[in-house]
C-alpha cells in the first residue's frame, strides 16, 4: 500500500512540475497542424518522418530560451521588446503576428466544427463553431489562471490518441525506423513546400510569446517563487523538454498514420483535418476514425486558448493594460474584450466564406516571414547580460538557436520564392 502511495505521490509531484512547457508543446499540434502532418504523410508516405526527430531539439532550444526569459525577467516577451528594442520592431511584429494568429484561430474553429459535424451530421458545422466559441469565451472569462492551466494540462492527454492509431494497422517497422533516422530529400517544389510547412507549423512565433508570458505568470502564482533560480530553471527545462517531445511525438505518429494508411491507398491530397479523418474511416474502420476525430476536438480546445491568449497578452503588454487570467472581467476589460474579439473574428471567417486552407496559407506566410526575425531577437535577448544577468545562453542553446535561425531563414526565402514563381 505504501509503495502504491509513494508512486502516486511521485506522479503528483511530476504532474505539478509540468505547466507552460507541456501546454505550449501540445498546443502546437492544433487542428491546422494535424492537417499539415496528415498532408505530409499522405503525399510523401514515410519520407518526412525524420522531420519530427530533427525539429525536436530546435523547438526545445528556442522555447527553452523563451521560458528562461520569462522566468528571469518576470514579464512577457512583448514587455522586454518594448523596454529594450525600438517601437518600430515591436509594432512590425504585432502587424505580422496578429493576422496570422487570427486566421489560425479561424481555421482551428472551422476544423473543429467540421469534425464534430462528421460525428453528429444532423447538427450543421456553423452551429458547432458557435458552440465551441461560446464555451471557450465562458471558460476563459470565468476561470482563474490555475484552473485554465489545469484544464489545458488534462487536454494534453487527448494527444495520446494519435499514438494508438498506427498500431491498429499493419506496419513495416524496419521501414519506419529507416525513415525516422535517415533523412530523405526530394528536390522538387512539392517536397520543399511541405518541409517549409512542417517547419512553420512546429516553430511558430505565437508560441514564443505564450511561453514567455506563461512562465512569468506561473512564477507569479507559484508557491516556490522564493526557491533559488537553479531549481526553477531545472524544473522549467524538464517541462519544456517533455512538452516539445510530446509535440514532436504526436507529429511523428500523425505522419506515420497518414503515410502508412492514406499514401498506399493513393489518397495523396489532404486539405483539411476532417478530410484526413474521413479518409481513414473506410480504410481502418470506425474506431480509428473516431479516435482521430476526438483528438482534433481535444487539440482544438487546447490550442485556441493559447492562440487568443498569446494575442491578447501581446496587446495588453504593448499598451500597458491590466492583464492576467486571474483578473475578473471588470479588472481587465480591454484584455478580455480583445480575447472575445479574437474569437469572434476567427469565428466570422466561417461566415465570410474564407476557406480553412486559405486561412492556413496566409497564416503560414506571416509566420514564415516573422519567425526568423523573432528567433534572432530571442537569441539576442537570451545572450544579453543586462537582461538575463548570469542566466544567458549556454553554447548548446546558442548552437541549436542559430541552426534554427538559419533553417527558418532559408524556409522564409523558399516560401517567398514559391509565392513569386507560383
Amino acid at each position: 500500500m505504501k509503495a502504491v502511495k509513494k508512486k502516486s505521490n511521485k506522479f503528483t509531484r511530476f504532474w505539478k512540475q509540468l505547466g507552460p512547457g507541456i501546454i505550449t508543446g501540445a498546443s502546437d499540434d492544433d487542428p491546422s497542424g494535424i492537417a499539415t502532418y496528415s498532408q505530409a504523410g499522405a503525399q510523401f508516405g514515410l519520407s518526412t518522418l525524420w522531420t519530427a526527430l530533427f525539429t525536436y531539439p530546435l523547438m526545445a532550444a528556442v522555447q527553452g530560451m523563451c521560458a528562461r526569459i520569462g522566468i528571469v525577467t518576470s514579464q512577457g516577451l512583448t514587455v522586454t521588446l518594448k523596454q529594450h528594442y525600438s517601437k518600430t520592431l515591436l509594432y512590425t511584429m504585432l502587424f505580422f503576428s496578429f493576422p496570422a494568429i487570427t486566421l489560425n484561430i479561424g481555421a482551428d474553429i472551422q476544423g473543429m466544427g467540421a469534425v464534430a459535424n462528421m460525428l453528429i451530421p444532423v447538427i450543421p458545422i456553423y452551429t458547432f463553431c458557435i458552440v465551441f466559441t461560446a464555451i471557450l469565451i465562458f471558460v476563459i472569462i470565468n476561470y482563474s489562471y490555475q484552473k485554465i492551466a489545469n484544464i489545458l494540462k488534462w487536454l494534453c492527454l487527448s494527444l495520446l490518441l494519435y499514438m494508438v492509431v498506427p498500431f491498429m494497422v499493419k506496419q513495416d517497422w524496419s521501414l519506419v525506423i529507416f525513415n525516422t533516422f535517415i533523412p530523405t530529400f526530394k528536390f522538387d517544389k512539392a517536397f520543399f513546400s511541405i518541409i517549409v510547412a512542417l517547419l512553420g507549423t512546429t516553430i511558430s512565433p505565437y508560441l514564443f510569446f505564450w511561453q514567455t508570458t506563461m512562465e512569468a505568470e506561473d512564477i507569479a502564482h507559484s508557491k516556490q517563487k522564493n526557491i533559488v533560480y537553479k531549481v526553477i530553471l531545472s524544473n522549467m527545462k524538464t517541462d519544456v523538454n517533455i512538452g516539445m517531445f510530446l509535440s514532436n511525438l504526436v507529429m511523428f505518429f500523425i505522419i506515420l498514420t497518414a503515410g502508412s494508411v492514406l499514401f498506399p491507398a493513393g489518397i495523396t491530397q489532404i486539405d483539411t483535418v476532417d478530410q484526413a479523418a474521413k479518409a481513414l474511416e473506410p480504410l481502418t474502420g470506425n474506431f480509428t476514425y473516431l479516435i482521430f476525430a476526438l483528438g482534433v476536438l481535444g487539440t482544438g480546445l487546447l490550442a485556441i486558448p493559447v492562440l487568443v491568449g498569446s494575442q491578447s497578452y501581446m496587446l495588453a503588454e504593448t499598451f500597458g493594460w491590466q492583464a492576467g487570467l486571474d483578473n475578473k472581467f471588470n479588472q481587465a476589460k480591454p484584455f478580455y474584450v480583445s480575447i472575445i474579439i479574437s474569437l469572434l473574428v476567427g469565428l466570422s471567417l466561417n461566415f465570410f466564406g474564407i476557406s480553412p486552407i486559405k486561412a492556413l496559407l496566409y497564416s503560414a506566410i506571416s509566420y514564415g516571414l516573422t519567425a526568423p526575425i523573432m528567433i534572432a531577437i530571442i537569441l539576442h535577448i537570451a545572450n544579453n547580460k543586462k537582461i538575463m544577468k548570469e542566466h544567458t545562453n549556454s553554447m548548446l542553446s546558442n548552437t541549436l538557436g542559430f541552426i534554427t535561425l538559419i533553417l527558418m531563414t532559408l524556409a522564409a526565402i523558399g516560401l517567398v520564392y514559391f509565392l513569386v514563381t507560383a
